[in-house]
């Protein structure tokens, strides 16, 4: 019996490496918590120094870099690749830490708090795009659902066991304290980031002229005019991220409130909404590449919506949970879905750039959920603007269902072929 060498798909596929995904978990769960840790430390020394206006102060040094170094580090990702912008990013931000826990211990103003923020949201800048474009070179498309999931448990996780480490150790301990563990955080993912980018090239130099870093800072916002696929699924992301950040920080505690249910029905229902969305990640870890792209897409975007919008009507604080933690599920699943489609959609050669502007989306929808529909609460009631944030949030499976119509870009603006018709392989999620 002869072998048909054209047979099984599985063998023509690349198979993840689930040991350098495994080592980039591990690295990322421990500078993600460290990183919390940090954040709840900063936020409470700052007040204690200065009241809110320095609380305000910080977390501005820290987002404002942040963003505007997202871009560029992007840019750095595509170019340079990201194990060289990882190991120098993360090392420089292990020395800053360490440094910055001595000169907290013997400092008693704010100043050592906003330098250190300043830095943070620089580097933190610098290596998220790169750390997207890891993922992407650890997983072949087939699994990158898979790699996502696992991802975002992790990113779930980190605030639960980072926020109140922070807090124990900055009341038991001082800012120096906190610090020095998020240094250690560092150090873990900086040995992790060796192993996951070993044998890693640079990616060879463009063969056009090749332009400023400034110039192609913007490359991101720029193939979101060029590319359909891309561009409806930055909107679905979008959609959902802004549509659910009002909600959660502002309604929810207003309602409760307002109920007379008490605080601890708030933590309930962020705890049950967290329980079920690490539930589904940890089923999309395992199955993701097995779950039909309308299912990850759209049904979960569906289900999502409608679990907010029920958030807004239930009548009990254990049916507010239990609502909560089925939106919860659907988040599990949609969340990783809708990156790794995203990332699927990147023209070759353009992901650290495309990346850098997905991250700067998810920042950005933060304040303006708050401001927008914070104005909006007024003329029309906390549920009307709730149930407001749902509807806007079943834009997202329509952006996608859009997303998963157009046409697969393969190609960066400006080079020949520039997109062909949609393939399968383009959206297995």
């Amino acid at each position: 019996m002869t072998t048909n060498s054209s047979a099984p798909s599985s063998d023509a596929a690349p198979a993840p490496d689930w040991r350098r995904i495994g080592s980039f978990v591990t690295g990322q769960a421990a500078v993600q918590c460290g990183s919390f840790a940090l954040i709840i430390a900063m936020s409470w020394t700052a007040v204690q120094i200065g009241g809110r206006g320095a609380v305000t102060v910080v977390i501005l040094a820290s987002t404002l870099p942040r963003a505007l170094m997202l871009l560029f580090g992007g840019a750095l990702a595509d170019s340079l690749g990201p194990r060289a912008v990882l190991l120098r990013a993360t090392a420089t931000r292990l020395v800053v830490l360490a440094v910055g826990a001595l000169v907290a211990a013997s400092a008693d103003s704010l100043w050592p708090l906003i330098a250190v923020a300043v830095v943070e949201g620089s580097l933190l800048g610098l290596t998220g795009p790169a750390s997207g474009v890891l993922l992407t070179g650890l997983a072949p498309q087939e699994h990158l659902g898979r790699a996502n999931s696992l991802f975002s448990m992790v990113m779930r996780l980190a605030p639960i066991a980072g926020s109140p480490l922070g807090a124990w150790l900055v009341v038991a301990g001082s800012l120096s304290h906190v610090m020095l563990v998020s240094a250690g955080g560092c150090a873990v993912w900086l040995f992790c980031a060796f192993h996951v980018t070993r044998g890693m090239a640079r990616p060879e130099r463009r063969s056009d002229a090749s332009p400023s870093l400034l110039r192609r800072s913007g490359d991101g916002l720029l193939l979101l005019g060029s590319h359909p696929r891309l561009r409806w699924m930055f909107i679905a992301c979008f959609c959902m991220d802004f549509s659910f950040l009002w909600p959660a920080e502002v309604a929810l505690p207003l309602r409760v409130s307002g109920e007379g249910w008490g605080i601890g029905t708030v933590a309930a229902a962020l705890t049950a909404f967290s329980a079920g969305a690490l539930a589904s990640a940890a089923v999309g870890a395992a199955l993701a590449h097995r779950i039909p792209v309308p299912v990850k897409l759209m049904v979960t975007g569906t289900g999502l919506a409608v679990g907010l919008g029920s958030m807004a009507l239930v009548s009990s604080p254990a049916l507010l949970a239990v609502t909560a933690c089925a939106a919860g599920l659907f988040s599990g699943l949609n969340g990783p879905a809708l990156v790794t489609a995203y990332q699927q959609a990147v023209p070759e050669g353009r992901l650290g750039a495309a990346m850098s502007t997905f991250s700067l989306s998810s920042i950005g929808a933060a304040p303006l959920s708050l401001a927008f529909f914070s104005a909006l609460s007024t003329p029309l009631g906390v549920t009307g603007t709730w149930l407001l944030c749902a509807a806007v949030a079943l834009f997202s499976p329509v952006a996608a269902t859009l997303a998963l119509r157009s046409p697969v870009t393969r190609k960066a603006p400006g080079t020949a072929e520039v997109s062909v018709a949609a393939e399968p392989t383009a959206t297995a999620v």
